[in-house]
């Protein structure tokens, strides 16, 4: 089975999550912790090599079934970060963004441009035409992104995230990607 590569840029590749990248994942995740905590429940709960193995078998056979994407983002042959699609419900043809960027390389537009290639690439396809992004009212970052790439924000879910100790707010962006 070949790989699925959605081209970004020149420098830029979404490569579906593989094992091959486990390795490579893991000391990502591992270097991004201390930020990542403070916007992601599982971040605290990232563990060995082989935990980060299973995730991506996991996410492997999810993708295979079409329930979910896991795409890692490689800018010149490194990988930088991660976008997925956490949740796709078919009949809806809705698609349930997550992200994370390493933090040594954001602001440099990778994160928008690889989100555009990516609902791009999922609405040809005609396989997803409604995106949907979820994310802490206080992780302004996310909350930017979103609002950059031509998302509406549909409404406040009051204390709908566990994070920290604590219940936080969620905003909930969606985007109707039409041909």
């Amino acid at each position: 089975m070949s790989s699925e590569i959605i081209p970004v840029s020149q420098h830029i590749e979404l490569r579906a999550a593989e094992e091959r990248y486990t390795a490579d994942l893991h000391n990502l995740v591992v270097k991004n912790k201390p930020w990542l905590q403070t916007a992601f429940d599982w971040a605290q709960h990232a563990g060995s090599e082989e935990d980060t193995r299973r995730n991506v078998q996991s996410n492997q056979m999810l993708h295979q079934r079409g329930y979910a994407k896991m795409f890692l983002i490689f800018k010149d042959d490194a990988l930088v970060g991660v976008l997925s699609f956490n949740t796709i419900e078919p009949t809806n043809k809705a698609g349930y963004i997550g992200y994370w960027l390493d933090e040594d390389h954001q602001g440099q537009g990778i994160l928008s441009r690889s989100l555009q290639a990516f609902m791009r690439y999922y609405a040809e396809r005609g396989e997803i035409r409604r995106f949907v992004i979820k994310c802490r009212v206080a992780n302004q970052n996310s909350n930017n992104v979103a609002l950059r790439n031509g998302f509406t924000l549909e409404g406040c879910l009051r204390e709908a995230e566990y994070l920290n100790g604590r219940f936080d707010d969620v905003n909930i962006y969606g985007k109707i990607y039409t041909l």
